[in-house]
């Protein structure tokens, strides 16, 4: 930043003192211009030719430097087939003389005569009672015009190259003021990686941090929650497998006859609550609700076209909001709605509706069956590990619980009610909803 500011200090300086220096030199010519056309006009006020038809001055110029010899100011007056009549200050020299010019305009150039550098006006004039085109030369060293011009540039030169000096300067503490404050946030990540702290405390940091602060304090909360929950499922993970195992050790230990049939069962078991526990993780892991999108209806078709080759006697009908998106990954929300679709083609009569509705920045899933329903006191106790109603049809007891979990680890919920319409179940799933 300090390098950047520098360059477009000293780019626009060094511009600016360009355009300024011409500026500023044009003027002081112009000035000194000015001061040679005064006298070449007071020149040609005062020439006339006289009998002989050469050219006299009425009035002598007031500038006594004329009558010095290399004084550094000097006047010609020059015609065809005439001699020069020049001022003193010239004594045996003579201006050089160009191409006649055909204007009558003043010209201004400078030229190296005399052994010094000249800057010469010269002027066509043809005098009244006389046909002759004479030619007026005021000429005057530069020695003081670039000794100006000189003053000038120096003193430009140093005022930019100390304001130059100046800006630099105050850019780098602007910078150093600025990123200050990052230098304290460094500080305070370092004492809180060493363990003397457990968050950034925003009393000592300006407002202009307070957002990356509140960020990274809820990072590192989200951090921590996602290690905590990972160590809540190890451990239920652990007890859960705890008791099967157990049960095969001792079956195996004792030399049960049935021990083929026992290790079968508890290995079921837990795979069970392997894929559970597999099931929450996998949310945990890919909870994001800033980058976790999913389309809702596609994912209905493709659970109903799933649920409906495995019950084909089952009717699934759906209706809603197509247009809706969550806030969930697909995955998650294939595995959520195949639980419960499945469940109510599994457990009802035969008819199935899904129902999309969204309301109150939450899309809400309505899946109704019309099986014999679920009493009100019971319904709790379903979401439950392994908890069942029917036992008398295959299943795990695992669905609505992982239905439930991963439901509230993006932030939703599930609500079992009655249907209206059908007459049995009735499950409402909220997920975050896309706005």
């Amino acid at each position: 930043m300090i390098g950047i500011a520098a360059a477009w200090v000293l780019l626009l300086l060094v511009g600016g003192g360009i355009a300024l220096d011409r500026v500023l030199v044009s003027a002081v010519t112009q000035n000194f211009d000015d001061q040679l056309d005064y006298v070449q006009t007071a020149m040609i006020a005062s020439a006339e030719t006289d009998p002989y038809g050469e050219v006299r001055l009425n009035r002598p110029l007031g500038d006594q430097r004329f009558l010095e010899p290399n004084s550094g100011l000097y006047w010609q007056i020059t015609g065809a087939k005439q001699e020069p009549f020049r001022s003193r200050s010239l004594w045996d020299h003579a201006l050089a003389v160009g191409a006649p010019h055909r204007d009558r305009i003043a010209h201004f150039y400078d030229s190296e005569q005399l052994g010094e550098k000249l800057r010469i006006v010269e002027r066509d004039i043809t005098l009244p009672l006389s046909k002759t085109v004479w030619r007026f030369q005021v000429a005057q060293s530069r020695v003081g015009l670039d000794e100006q011009i000189g003053t000038l540039r120096k003193t430009l030169v140093r005022s930019f190259a100390l304001l130059g000096l100046a800006l630099i300067v105050l850019s780098a503490l602007q910078t150093l003021y600025g990123l200050w404050p990052l230098r304290k946030l460094r500080t305070a990540i370092a004492d809180m990686r060493a363990g003397r702290s457990q968050r950034i405390a925003q009393d000592r940091l300006p407002n202009e941090v307070a957002p990356l602060v509140d960020e990274l304090n809820g990072l590192i909360e989200h951090n921590e929650k996602q290690a905590e929950e990972a160590r809540r499922h190890a451990g239920n993970l652990a007890h859960a497998l705890k008791t099967p195992l157990t049960v095969v050790m001792n079956a195996a230990t004792a030399r049960s006859e049935d021990l083929a049939d026992t290790v079968i069962r508890e290995a079921s078991t837990m795979r069970r609550q392997v894929d559970h526990h597999l099931a929450r993780a996998r949310a945990v892991g890919r909870r994001g609700h800033a980058h976790s999108r999913a389309e809702v209806w596609p994912s209905l078709q493709a659970v109903e076209r799933a649920v409906g080759r495995l019950y084909s006697q089952v009717r699934i009908d759906m209706d809603g909001d197509k247009t809706a998106s969550v806030h969930v990954e697909r995955q998650d929300l294939d595995e959520m709605l195949g639980n419960l679709i499945e469940n109510a083609a599994k457990y009802g009569g035969g008819s199935v509706f899904a129902t999309v509705v969204k309301a109150g920045g939450f899309v809400e899933f309505q899946i109704e069956d019309d099986g014999m329903g679920i009493p009100e006191a019971a319904r709790d106790h379903l979401f439950d590990r392994g908890a069942r109603l029917d036992t008398g049809k295959p299943g795990t007891g695992l669905g609505l619980a992982i239905v439930r979990d991963v439901a509230e680890i993006y932030g939703g919920s599930v609500a079992l009610d009655e249907s209206e319409d059908l007459g049995g179940l009735l499950v409402r799933l909220r997920l975050p909803a896309v706005l």
